[in-house]
């Protein structure tokens, strides 16, 4: 593998993380500027902002025919974000759950995941289930500027942005432009590489969607998360991680398959494997969310190791290595069923005692 395909892999992926931070900051203070409140920019601005990588790559991925690397990217993100983010955060302090991520987000996750698998058993998202999906994220939007009006939202949501120092309106706009920039070429720059890297490799690019790409794009989140976690504001991170992915899968995907010419092609290695993980963390986060409104450090370790799973059978299975069975049998037979007869113990004595509160 030439070195600098390597090189420029990385480049991408700092363009990407920096256009984002760029992005967030200077619309974050144009919207203050048009009279919004820091909560409405906190629920709005500040989650569609960290998935602005994800949409950039994505995006430039169909256009460049290379749709594998799309789809991977978000599903990988989405698993990514639960798994990953919501694992170290949790195993770095205890997160709280925000009523709101319990009886609407959440949910709202569930059914977004279960309807793109639906509209996925063609093998195809069209342009018209595209512009659906996008239409859906706009929809969403409204939503939580409609409840964050009426205080019904998360009350802390747009605290950091109160800390901005203050910045004239040009100089926010030209931030907005940078990381707009940087987002553009950022993408350009990781997909290329990725490609290139992945044909060298023998590697498909579904896996290096899955993995590389998913967890480069993912970083807003997880350096966000871990930010809130640092600063005592352990709620925040569940509801980045939540938000992030219900607008991946509305915003981006419906966006990359709305653009894309023939819409975007579902591999049936994505349709049989990736999307079915996808569905179940989502499902997986309403009975960790419901046990006292918080995610324990077992719950996160649990997440993390998962995590680990997932991608170690990506790739025994991409080597076809002889230890696959081996590893899918004790995932299917002992590790599976345990977390879930694990989970409804704790369901559970939950649902017998019901003021039972997050650990400080």
């Amino acid at each position: 593998m030439d070195f600098a395909v390597a090189l420029w892999l990385v480049i991408g992926l700092v363009a990407l993380v920096g256009g984002a931070e760029l992005l967030v900051r200077g619309a974050a203070r144009i919207a203050l500027a048009t009279g919004l409140s820091p909560l409405v920019v906190g629920l709005t601005v500040v989650a569609l902002g960290t998935s602005a990588p994800e949409l950039a790559t994505s995006l430039g991925a169909a256009l460049q025919g290379s749709p594998d690397i799309a789809v991977g990217n978000v599903l990988g993100s989405n698993i990514a974000n639960v798994l990953l983010v919501l694992g170290i955060a949790a195993l770095v302090a205890p997160l709280v759950v925000a009523r709101q991520l319990i009886w609407l987000d959440a949910p709202l996750l569930v059914g977004i995941a279960g309807a793109v698998w639906l509209m996925s058993l063609d093998h195809r998202i069209g342009r018209i289930e595209g512009i659906a999906l996008v239409l859906g994220a706009a929809a969403y939007t409204v939503l939580l500027v409609w409840m964050s009006r009426r205080g019904q939202g998360i009350a802390e949501a747009g605290d950091d942005l109160d800390d901005m120092p203050k910045r004239p309106l040009w100089f926010n706009l030209l931030l907005f432009v940078a990381g707009l920039a940087l987002l553009v070429l950022g993408a350009r720059w990781l997909v290329q590489s990725a490609v290139t890297i992945a044909q060298s490799l023998g590697v498909s690019e579904l896996i290096i969607g899955l993995t590389v790409i998913a967890i480069g794009t993912s970083l807003p989140e997880i350096a966000t998360s871990i930010l809130a976690v640092a600063r005592g504001q352990r709620d925040l991170a569940a509801g980045n991680v939540i938000g992030s992915c219900i607008f991946n899968l509305l915003l981006v995907l419906g966006a990359t398959a709305a653009v894309a010419p023939d819409g975007v092609h579902i591999s049936n290695a994505a349709l049989h494997f990736d999307i079915p993980v996808m569905v179940a963390t989502a499902v997986a986060c309403l009975p960790i969310f419901f046990t006292g409104h918080y995610i324990a450090r077992w719950e996160g370790g649990l997440f993390l190791g998962y995590y680990i799973a997932y991608v170690a059978y990506l790739l025994l299975a991409n080597t076809h290595h002889a230890a696959l069975e081996t590893f899918s049998s004790v995932m299917l037979w002992f590790v599976i069923p345990l977390t879930a007869l694990t989970l409804l113990v704790v369901v559970s004595h939950a649902l017998r005692n019901p003021r039972n509160g997050a650990p400080r």
